[in-house]
């Protein structure tokens, strides 16, 4: 609809063309009648201007006019005036896609979900579709109770925009939107003034017992002065409770006034706050009636920890929220004796417990491991004491909840294990590595006398073949125990998958259809190349077996997807297990059969398998785990049985003026020839390898000096000149290869090192702070041995 201004325009215009068009055929009426004299011909004209004059107005008043122009809205003004609200807020449109939130929304609901569909279980999703169409329909809707990661909210959504066309969801926390911060303000200030003018202390309090505020008097009473700071302590600590049932402040002791104690529900919410009045009253004794009295039953209500009192005869009268939250009990049918709440195997025990606590038989209190009858896979921890000056009660119940203590328990026994296996696998490795250098050297010098054609020249090459086999088992052992030699580079996730796509392609088979997908502004990554790509390769293989246990005549589809990470799905995971931080993922997923939940924790673990006996070794995933943690990053599994499962992969984007390297880029080629001169100084404690490094040495040039440790190695340096190189183990008995090292320094501080080992180069390094150190891996060839020698001493190509 066209505003006011602009319809007087319009009507001012279309009067001022008609007055134009008549006056232009009044003027050309009386020229014509002045130069010819011919009336009719100036009527003419006349009639034609009136003509012109009103087809100008129809025209004008017929045209359709041309609506304003939209202006478009600026959605950083929306999102910086949807930060300053405390509420969750988010905006979507006509077509259900969102289109802005705040950061509060996003921390709510862990990410940015599109409304309606939060995660507040089905039925809140359910109810808060139906207010989105309300919504629509009536401008304004309402959802009262919906819960979030179990605190309950409520969520407003209100039909908003120019053209009415979007929708503004908000959700604030229920126990906020009752109003208990505005009265927790007026308890410190004035109206705490007022109550305690009248002889009444009132505090309010958090569902578990910790004070949010208090009036001046109670501080006073409770703590000495009344600015005394109250905020987030135990309510409970400042009561106690006489051998009469009576309570007073424990700071006023035996000679203090008793106090009623009266708890006035706040709001009708699940852990909304508790409002609570302390009255002075007369000295007099309690009845109890047939239960615990109102102000005892008030004082368990309180108490953080989950608690029950029991009667002689060993029925419940009181228990508070924390336990029966604890105990997972149904409020519509809770249980008569203590126990129905634990397993078959347990009622024995615990009803001998509060049968000689009830009778006064036990004076401490007991502890019980038991399992409780609803939870029976985590034990709990139930504390049984006896009660004397409440009433009824007989026996007091304790339930600790050790859940978080088992899982921390089990998480330690866990890395203790791996720990072990790891040490265990090092050293395997590191002693097999030996024996494999010496084979795979042996050939080396032994192919160095045949030629191909020779009829031992192919059994040497299959010996040699087997031996680098062997040494690929060793290297996943010491990958999953982390303790592998890397070779990492500044590189780009997208450029991995595409190096080893074509090798997917052929594991995959031509049933299982394969989908590469990556993101945009992808940070660079520091990592060995040829070792992620043997995660990829690893997680894929695994994924086209399950995929063909679900479909065995083939079928499903792998998906790798690179993508930055979002600070939401890093903060879902967790600061504790994940700091926050820049991330590049790398994400493959599958259709398969998905991995079931009891073995999804055990899956990263060494030598465990879900394959038949025979088809699996149990490293895949274990080496997997071992090269992204040695690289800095952190996977993650998650799955659905019979959907498929999802392996996320999270390294650190790596921040430096580093250029990255492109992939498929080929390192300058070695020449054949590696002939050198002067003498080199080889300590190594075993002896084979010493003797196959001593010839191939001998073989390249060099004047070899050899010592099976480095004592005998310090005697020969002072028995002869200066070696040009020294060619060491790093791990040897009695004294190892970096202490010998810094000796020989002491006397020729310029002299090049080269150090050999099966353990991993980053371990060893960290503890060698020598200068001028090379490093070559165990198990090394021949010509790998001299290459290391040559570029060592420095010596051209």
């Amino acid at each position: 609809m066209a505003t006011l201004p602009t319809i007087r325009a319009y009507h001012l215009t279309t009067e001022g063309a008609l007055g134009v068009a008549i006056g232009a055929g009044l003027v050309a009426a009386v020229l014509i009648l002045w130069l010819l004299g011919d009336p009719v011909v100036a009527i003419g004209f006349l009639a034609a201007g009136i003509v012109i004059g009103g087809a100008t107005v129809a025209w004008r008043v017929l045209a359709p006019i041309a609506p304003p122009p939209v202006p478009a809205i600026d959605w950083q003004l929306v999102r910086a005036l949807a930060e300053e609200s405390p509420d969750a807020i988010a905006i979507t449109d006509r077509a259900g896609q969102l289109v802005c939130a705040n950061e509060r929304f996003e921390q709510m609901f862990s990410g940015l979900p599109t409304p309606p569909s939060l995660p507040i279980g089905e039925a809140g999703v359910g109810a808060l579709a139906a207010a989105g169409r309300s919504a629509w329909r009536d401008g304004r809707a309402r959802v009262e109770h919906a819960e979030v990661a179990g605190r309950a909210i409520a969520i407003d959504v209100s039909r908003m925009g120019q053209h009415q066309d979007l929708l503004v969801w908000r959700a604030a926390s229920a126990i906020e939107a009752d109003g208990s911060r505005a009265l927790a303000e007026a308890l410190s200030g004035a109206l705490g003034k007022r109550l305690a003018g009248s002889g009444i202390m009132a505090a309010l309090l958090t569902p578990d017992g910790r004070v949010l505020a208090a009036d001046p008097v109670l501080r006073t009473r409770a703590m000495g002065y009344a600015e005394a700071p109250v905020e987030g302590a135990d309510f409970a600590r400042f009561l106690a409770t006489d051998s009469r049932g009576l309570i007073r402040f424990e700071r006023e002791g035996g000679e203090g006034n008793p106090l009623r104690l009266v708890q006035v529900p706040f709001a009708d919410v699940e852990g909304a706050p508790i409002l609570v009045a302390l009255l002075d009253e007369d000295e007099t004794p309690v009845s109890y009636g047939n239960g615990a009295a109102t102000h005892i039953r008030t004082l368990v209500q309180l108490m953080p920890l989950g608690i029950a009192l029991v009667d002689r005869d060993g029925r419940f009268i009181e228990m508070n929220d924390a336990f029966v939250r604890a105990a997972s009990i149904d409020r519509a049918a809770p249980p008569l004796y203590p126990g129905d709440l634990v397993v078959r195997e347990d009622k024995a025990a615990v009803a001998d417990a509060v049968r000689r606590f009830a009778g006064g038989g036990a004076a401490h209190v007991t502890d019980m491991a038991v399992r409780l009858r609803d939870l029976p896979d985590e034990p709990v921890v139930l504390s049984i004491a006896g009660a004397r000056g409440l009433g009824d009660a007989s026996v007091v119940l304790s339930l600790k909840d050790n859940g978080e203590e088992t899982r921390l328990k089990r998480e330690v026994a866990q890395a203790t294990k791996m720990q072990a296996v790891g040490q265990l696998a090092g050293g395997v490795a590191h002693d097999f590595n030996n024996i494999l250098t010496a084979i795979i050297g042996h050939c080396d010098l032994m192919l160095m006398r045949h030629s191909p054609g020779d009829s031992d020249y192919d059994d040497i090459q299959q010996i040699r073949n087997n031996s680098n086999r062997a040494a690929g088992l060793t290297r996943q052992l010491l990958a999953f125990s982390r303790q592998q030699t890397l070779r990492p580079q500044i590189l780009q996730l997208p450029d991995v998958v595409s190096e080893v796509s074509n090798l997917l392609k052929r594991l995959l088979g031509e049933t299982v259809t394969l989908e590469v997908r990556h993101g945009r502004d992808l940070g660079p990554v520091r990592a060995d190349p040829g070792q992620l790509e043997q995660v990829v390769v690893n997680l894929a293989v695994n994924a086209r077996d399950a995929m063909l246990a679900k479909h065995p005549h083939g079928g499903g589809k792998l998906t790798i997807q690179t993508r930055p990470a979002t600070l939401g799905e890093i903060r879902r995971r967790g600061p504790d297990i994940m700091p926050v931080g820049e991330y590049t993922a790398l994400e493959i997923s599958d259709t398969g059969s998905g991995i079931p939940l009891e073995i999804l924790p055990k899956i990263f673990e060494p030598f465990f398998t879900t394959k038949e006996v025979g088809k699996g070794t149990g490293l895949g995933l274990s080496t997997v785990y071992g090269i992204v943690k040695q690289s800095g990053g952190y996977i993650f599994a998650d799955s659905k049985p019979g959907i498929g499962a999802t392996f996320t992969i999270y390294l650190p984007v790596h921040a430096t003026g580093e250029v990255v390297a492109p992939r498929g880029t080929v390192a300058r080629k070695r020449p054949v020839e590696v002939w050198g001169t002067g003498t080199v100084l080889l300590v190594e404690d075993e002896d084979m390898v010493r003797a196959v490094a001593e010839r191939a040495l001998t073989r390249q040039g060099y004047t070899v000096l050899t010592a099976e440790n480095g004592e005998l190695a310090l005697e020969l340096i002072e028995k002869h000149p200066r070696p040009d190189l020294l060619v060491s183990d790093v791990v040897m008995p009695a004294m190892d290869g970096p202490t010998m090292a810094r000796r020989i320094r002491l006397r020729y501080p310029d002299l090049p090192i080269l150090f050999m080992s099966g353990y991993a180069e980053a371990q060893l390094r960290r503890s060698i702070d020598l200068e001028n150190v090379a490093f070559i891996p165990k198990p090394f060839s021949v010509q790998q041995l001299a290459e290391a020698a040559r570029d060592a001493l420095g010596q051209p190509e």
